[in-house]
């Protein structure tokens, strides 16, 4: 069955509610390729593994979460190197591609934040940023924590337990989002979940007295666009199939 471009980006722009959104990349569709799709290929982020699996399975679509970004076009304009290398192999394929950043990050029911609060068990949540706030289920000791935090995720956590030994409450950002700790202690979180590090955040991590867990950018950004895969394959009946192209970044 093939779908018209179109009809899926603008359902798409207005279910995830882009137009609430400032960003630093347009969210929707990013390169035009066919207009009609029968098949989507998805992943976290852009890439020439990513272009050239989709090429392989005859994907005239590719939907990512991390796509082409403002500030990977040098300005003045210039296209070369990565960027257009990628894009060549886009056009020469007529691949669509769309990319849905942090409208994706925040929606309350598929977004990355939201799954990860249900993945780990964090309740009666609330939004901060394009993150939530919540309470787990049950308390935890920090260290137990961390090990549902990295069996559930797939990942190897960097840590800073400066907060108390047992977890209640947690904020979650997922990705590149350190500063946004202190959006999360102000709503009362005693833990704090992401998917960076920054040095300068480190020792004001310590002195404001939260846990702290770095659970890597790209582990922490599967599940929205896995989500929003399953919702257009649905909604569509096209074929949606997430492509892993592992980085524990």
């Amino acid at each position: 069955m093939q779908v018209e471009v179109k009809e899926i980006i603008k359902y798409l722009e207005d279910y995830l509610k882009v137009k609430d959104f400032e960003d630093c990349c347009t969210n929707g569709l990013q390169v035009e390729g066919a207009p009609k799709v029968s098949k989507i290929i998805i992943g976290v982020s852009l890439s020439q593994k990513l272009i050239e699996t989709a090429v392989k399975k005859k994907a005239k679509m590719i939907m990512v979460h991390h796509g082409i970004f403002d500030k990977n076009i040098p300005t003045p304009f210039q296209l070369k190197g990565v960027i257009r290398n990628r894009l060549k192999l886009l056009l020469e394929n007529n691949i669509n591609l769309a990319g849905f950043h942090l409208p994706l990050d925040a929606h309350p029911v598929i977004g990355n934040n939201a799954s990860l609060c249900e993945l780990l068990g964090i309740k009666n949540i609330k939004p901060f940023y394009v993150g939530f706030v919540g309470d787990l289920t049950e308390p935890m000791k920090f260290g137990d924590f961390v090990e549902l935090v990295n069996k559930k995720l797939e990942t190897n956590s960097y840590i800073i337990p400066a907060g108390p030994k047992t977890v209640k409450r947690v904020g979650i950002v997922s990705g590149g989002a350190s500063r946004e700790y202190v959006q999360a202690k102000e709503q009362g979180a005693d833990t704090y979940i992401c998917g960076d590090i920054c040095e300068s955040v480190v020792r004001s991590v310590e002195e404001d007295k939260i846990n702290y867990i770095n659970a890597g950018h790209y582990n922490t950004e599967k599940l929205g666009i896995r989500n929003l895969g399953g919702l257009v394959a649905k909604k569509f009946g096209v074929k949606a199939e997430f492509i892993d192209v592992p980085n524990d970044v």
